[in-house]
This record gives structure tokens, sequence and C-alpha cells, in this order.
């Protein structure tokens, strides 16, 4: 989870919001990936074929970034957030084996307190040199906001999910991602809407569709 949401961080800092979003989506199918490698699921030619689209459509989008019109996209940024989803697929097959045999918060409270551990070299710095006194009421609700809302809350439900459907099921609803992230990002005008990024954006669509068609096909017939 730390790998993942400082890949994210760092890949946002240096690429659109709309392009990171759009390769966010081919987490469904890093995680078809992994979940046939891990024998949890099995795969159709359904599902190789959205696949084989949907990569290619994210694949487009990272060539695409270093190009004149893409003026806040790099290509280092999109591969920080092609690695992100990567270890959020990893992440969510692995979490599928624990939240099986533990409770749910039993899991989340190894996982913050060894990625605190880890982190604690990195920001000791940081922590000591604080000035709690400076810290207005503001500041702190906000800090909350970010440790409760977006951060423990998410885990927490996805954890939950884990322990009902399978692990493609889940990741799918990362697919909201785009369309929001895009209408707030228009909407603030922090980035023009390209056609190749529509273009782009609607092959990775249907290749996701076409590999969450394909698994609901399967579920009908059992």
């Amino acid at each position: 989870g730390l790998v993942r949401k400082l890949c994210m961080m760092f890949g946002l800092a240096h690429t659109s919001p709309i392009d990171g979003s759009i390769i966010s989506t081919t987490t469904p199918l890093l995680v078809l990936i992994l979940s046939v490698s891990a024998g949890i699921e099995r795969i159709t030619k359904g599902q190789v074929v959205g696949l084989l689209l949907g990569m290619a459509g994210t694949m487009a989008i990272i060539i695409t970034s270093n190009s004149d019109h893409h003026e806040t996209s790099s290509l280092f940024g999109n591969i920080l957030i092609i690695v992100s989803a990567c270890v959020s697929a990893a992440y969510m097959v692995w979490l599928r084996r624990l939240v099986s045999k533990y409770r749910v918060t039993t899991v989340l409270r190894w996982i913050y307190c060894s990625s605190a551990i880890v982190m604690l070299p990195f920001g000791i710095d940081s922590v000591l040199t604080i000035d709690v006194s400076e810290m207005s009421t503001t500041i702190l609700l906000a800090t909350l906001f970010v440790l409760i809302v977006p951060t423990y809350l998410p885990n927490l439900l996805l954890n939950y999910s884990l322990r009902v459907v399978a692990p493609t099921v889940s990741s799918v609803y990362s697919y909201i991602q785009p369309v929001v992230a895009i209408a707030i990002t228009i909407a603030m005008g922090l980035e023009p809407l390209h056609t190749d990024t529509i273009l782009f954006a609607l092959i990775v669509f249907i290749g996701v569709g076409m590999v969450v068609q394909s698994y609901k096909r399967r579920a009908n017939t059992q």
C-alpha cells in the first residue's frame, strides 16, 4: 500500500490527472492476470481480447504523453502511475488470501504498523521538526480527513469486499475514477480534453468492459 501511494503521488505530480486516472483503470486487467497466475480465477477468450485492448490503450496514452499538445503530461509521471496500478493489483490479490484467514481490522492494523516502521527512517526528521503550537484547528482537521476518509476508510471497505467477491470484481469499480477525475479536471480548468485521450480512453474502457462481461457470463452459467 505504501509503494502504491508514493508512486501515485509522485506520478500525479509529473502528469495530468486525466492521463493518470485513465491509466489507473488498467488495475482490473492487472488483477485478472495475477488472479489467473495465482489460480484464483480462470481466464476466457473474451478476457484475453479485453486484456490486450486495455493494455494497448494504456500504452498509447503513455507513449503519446511526450507529444507537444500534452503539455501537462510526462512519460516519467505516466510510468509511475502504471507502476502504482501494478502494485495495487498485487496488493488486492495478496490481500484476498489474508482477509480469508484473518479479520479485516487485524490485517489493516499490521499493514499500517509495518508501513509506519518502514517509513520512519525517511520521515523522522520531519516529525521531530513539527511545531505543534503552530498547527491550527484547520490543519488538524485536514490531517484527520486525509488519514480517515481517503486512506483508512477506502482500505477498510476494500478489505471487506474482498471477503465476498473475487479481486477482479472489486478492482473493476476503480472504473468510476477516471469519469470523476476527468469531469473535475475539466471543470477546474486544469487540463483540456484532447481527442486522442478520448480515443485511447474508449479503448481502455472497452477492454475492461469485455473482461467484466466475460466474468459475469461465467458467473451466470455456474
